[in-house]
């Protein structure tokens, strides 16, 4: 199974994602979308699970949940913004969330993949809309396959800066 992880799009979509995104088995947005319209073009991709953050509006709270739990190859996953934890760290995020396996944040626009007691993989797949603290925007790619410790990284987005 192959993921694609997106976050802080503020209505935003980069060209470069489309083809970060090829040949996904499903994409998670960690919040900010920024528009309805970024989900719609993001799900012609691969089916599409979205939480939603502290800048979206009424249309996307409708649409998104403040948390995400889904299970992905047998693998219990959580996607979520991670305002509502001030600046979320992978400890605290664990802290809440004890079951799961693959635990996915945006907010703070920096990309991080931490593993954590050896099984629990945390990433924030940085921001993948405009530009934020010199950080270059990024999307995540995480491949599941049953038996193997989960494979991740970070794909910059745009010529380096």
């Amino acid at each position: 199974m192959r993921l694609g992880v997106i976050s802080d799009t503020h209505g935003m979509l980069r060209p470069e994602v489309i083809e970060a995104f090829r040949d996904l088995d499903r994409i998670i947005h960690c919040g900010d979308v920024g528009s309805l319209r970024i989900l719609d073009q993001l799900a012609l991709l691969a089916p599409i699970s979205a939480a939603y953050g502290n800048t979206d509006g009424f249309d996307v709270r409708a649409r998104c949940s403040r948390t995400v739990k889904l299970e992905c190859d047998h693998r219990i996953t959580v996607a979520l913004h991670g305002d509502q934890f001030g600046i979320p760290g992978p400890g605290m995020l664990m802290n809440e969330f004890p079951d799961a396996e693959i635990i996915l944040f945006g907010h703070t626009h920096k990309p991080l993949i931490e593993i954590l007691n050896g099984s629990v993989t945390v990433m924030n797949p940085g921001a993948a809309g405009a530009v934020r603290d010199g950080c270059r925007p990024s999307v995540g790619i995480i491949e599941l396959e049953s038996g193997s410790p989960p494979l991740t990284r970070i794909v910059p987005l745009g010529a380096p800066r």
